[in-house]
């Protein structure tokens, strides 16, 4: 895959904290219900920790009540990218950032939630950063 961000992994691990190294760069998952953003209510943007790329909006943010914070839909079709996961014995559906490939979460569909795509982007807290909507913009 070619990125348009693209780092050695020296240059993540320096980037990085151990814990969104391990989460970002290997595809690692935080414990739930222990992340940031699990239970935010705030209006903004959700952006790549590791390359501020635009994921995800507040306005598509709703409560999975899975431990991690859960969209309905990404922010742009092309800000995310889908691969096939077939690690731990099942078969997931991982969600990447598409300009420098980190690891966000997985994507399900068909669970039944009230939300207009009926998929939920299960989303490590500690991918994202948050830029809160402006007041001055409302």
């Amino acid at each position: 895959m070619s990125y348009e961000v693209t780092k050695s992994e020296d240059e993540w691990r320096r980037q990085l904290t151990p814990q969104e190294y391990r989460v970002l760069r290997q595809a690692g998952t935080e414990p739930f219900f222990t992340g940031e953003y699990t239970a935010t209510e705030t209006v903004g943007v959700y952006k790549c920790r590791a390359c501020g790329n635009e994921l995800f909006r507040s306005d598509t943010k709703f409560h999975s009540h899975c431990g991690w914070p859960s969209f309905y839909d990404p922010a742009d079709s092309e800000a995310v990218e889908l691969f096939e996961d077939r690690s731990h014995g099942m078969v997931r559906v991982e969600v990447r950032c598409a300009r420098c490939g980190s690891h966000l979460g997985h994507v399900f569909e068909g669970e039944g939630y009230p939300t207009p795509t009926d998929q939920r982007y299960c989303i490590n807290s500690i991918s994202l950063t948050m830029e809160p909507k402006d007041p001055a913009e409302s």
